[in-house]
């Protein structure tokens, strides 16, 4: 597929995905959402890859935000259709439909966060699975000092990785803030030189694509991110009890076995397209309306 505003590269089992405006500091636009979201459909439906980084081309910026300009093709926060009636509920916010197919990948979504990353270009990278920025990053998530409110349902997503009451301060006071405020805060995993960030980045996804299962991957994300929403620890444990039932008679669970008495690397033979287990999903996608 040809993309314009996006770079997709397959390296082995991991892929990447380059935000690539870079004279316009990676701003976002509606056409590079339905970029990323078609990069995001075929990592998805290619087995061989088993995990994927997120970076922005250029040495100054991940993404600074929305494209405000007239010429971004009818701004970011513009629906897809033409909705006199501001009440009516066909209006969906550009930045939360890239945040929710995010949150639906079945592959590992690590973020090397390489500059700048204010609005949508720090509210995007909440529902990936880590986070490693360069010690010059900068984020922002600068919505109160726009007039507007914060998107991409980072509502839901930034108080639960680094607890209400940062997250009010960060969005009531709109302020930029550094890399190390970033991670003292707990909005990241790691600082890194920039020279050190991709490699570091690549490390980690080859961590997990050379030792784990596909299939036990995809079953933990997922369970990591919708269980603790749950009300009550029984409702975890009926899932976890069917998901370690299940899995435990796989192919998979025979390979883990066996590599570890035999003291070898494993070969797990098990696809997240064909073998996950027969009661995934176990939830239903609520609808937008």
């Amino acid at each position: 597929m040809d993309f314009t505003q996006i770079h997709y590269e397959r390296d082995g089992p991991v892929a990447t995905i380059t935000l690539n405006r870079p004279e316009k500091l990676n701003a976002y636009t509606r056409h590079m959402m339905g970029e990323i979201i078609a990069a995001l459909d075929m990592t998805d439906s290619d087995d061989s890859v088993r995990a994927v980084i997120f970076t922005g081309a250029g040495e100054r910026a991940f993404c600074a935000g929305a494209d405000l300009t007239p010429e971004s093709g009818g701004g970011p926060f513009s629906s897809d259709e033409d909705v006199a009636d501001l009440s009516d509920e066909r209006v969906r916010d550009g930045g939360g439909r890239l945040a929710l197919r995010l949150f639906q990948s079945t592959k590992p979504l690590i973020s090397a966060c390489n500059g700048v990353a204010v609005g949508v270009g720090a509210t995007m990278q909440l529902p990936m699975d880590f986070r490693l920025v360069a010690d010059t990053a900068r984020f922002g998530f600068v919505f109160a000092r726009r007039g507007i409110t914060p998107e991409a349902a980072s509502s839901w997503f930034l108080p639960r990785l680094v607890g209400q009451a940062q997250a009010l301060e960060w969005c009531m006071t709109g302020r930029i803030f550094d890399a190390g405020e970033a991670l003292s805060g707990g909005l990241v995993r790691s600082l890194h030189k920039p020279e050190e960030l991709m490699p570091a980045a690549r490390a980690l996804a080859l961590e997990i694509a050379e030792n784990t299962s596909a299939v036990s991957v995809a079953m933990t994300r997922a369970m990591l991110w919708r269980i603790p929403q749950l009300d009550h620890p029984m409702l975890a444990h009926r899932i976890d009890s069917r998901a370690i039932y299940r899995l435990s008679r796989s192919a998979d669970a025979a390979e883990g076995i066996a590599s570890f008495l035999e003291k070898r690397p494993p070969e797990f033979p098990d696809r997240v397209s064909r073998d996950m287990p027969d009661f995934y999903p176990w939830w239903t996608e609520p609808d937008f309306e």
